[in-house]
C-alpha cells in the first residue's frame, strides 16, 4: 500500500482523485489546494504518491514539483491539469514529474500512470501537432517553449491578474527583475500589450 497526498483546489476533484486511489488499494494521508502547503504536508506524511494539480494557490504545480526535486524526494509525482495537455505534459516533465494526465475525462489514467512511474517508465501524452488545423497551435507551443522556468512562472502570475509588486512578493524577487521577466517573455510570445498575454492564454488554453 503506497502513501499518496493530493494537491487540487477543487474539493470535488479531490474527492474523485481519492476514489479513484483508494479503489486501487492505496492510502490517501492528506490533501490540499495550496502549493506551499502541500510542501509542508510532504514534509509531514513522507508520500510515496503525489498527485498535484498545476493550477493551484501560492504555489503552481510546477513550481511545487521543482522544488521537491530539489530537495531529492525520492517518489513518484503525477501531475494533471485541465489546459493545454500538450504543453503542460512537457512542462511536467523537464520539471522533473513521472506522469502527466488531464483532468478532461482522463482521470483513471492516474492509476496507469502510477503503474508506469513504479515500473521506471515516464508516463505523458503525445504531441498533436502535425495537422494544418494545429499549426497555429505549433507556433505558440516553440514561442512558449522559448520561455525560461522564472519567465513562465511570471507568466502564470500575469495571466492571474497579478500586478508586478505582488508577483515580486511571491516569487521573493525585486520589481526590476519582475518588469524585466516580463518584457522579455512578451517579446519572446510575440505579445505587445497585457491584453495580448491574456489573448494568448485565451487561445491556448492557459487561463
Amino acid at each position: 500500500m503506497s502513501r499518496v497526498l493530493i494537491v487540487d483546489d477543487h474539493p470535488l476533484a479531490r474527492m474523485a482523485i481519492q476514489f479513484i486511489i483508494e479503489n486501487e488499494g492505496h492510502d490517501v494521508v492528506a490533501e490540499t489546494g495550496d502549493g506551499v502547503e502541500a510542501l509542508h504536508l510532504v514534509e509531514k506524511f513522507h508520500p510515496d504518491i503525489i498527485i498535484l494539480d498545476i493550477d493551484i494557490i501560492n504555489l503552481s504545480g510546477l513550481e511545487v514539483v521543482r522544488i521537491l526535486r530539489k530537495r531529492s524526494f525520492p517518489g513518484i509525482i503525477i501531475m494533471i491539469s485541465a489546459k493545454a495537455p500538450d504543453f503542460y505534459a512537457s512542462r511536467s516533465a523537464q520539471n522533473g514529474a513521472d506522469g502527466y494526465i488531464s483532468k478532461k475525462n482522463n482521470l483513471p489514467e492516474i492509476v496507469t500512470a502510477i503503474k508506469a512511474a513504479e515500473n521506471g517508465y515516464g508516463y505523458f501524452p503525445l504531441k498533436r501537432y502535425d495537422s494544418p488545423e494545429n499549426r497555429k497551435v505549433y507556433d505558440d507551443q516553440e514561442r512558449l517553449s522559448m520561455l525560461s522556468a522564472q519567465e513562465f512562472v511570471v507568466f502564470q502570475h500575469i495571466i492571474r491578474g497579478y500586478e508586478n509588486i505582488k508577483i515580486a512578493s511571491i516569487m521573493k524577487l525585486s520589481n526590476k527583475t519582475i518588469s524585466t521577466y516580463k518584457t522579455r517573455l512578451m517579446e519572446k510570445l510575440g505579445c505587445k500589450s497585457q491584453l495580448d498575454l491574456f489573448d494568448f492564454a485565451r487561445r491556448n488554453d492557459l487561463e
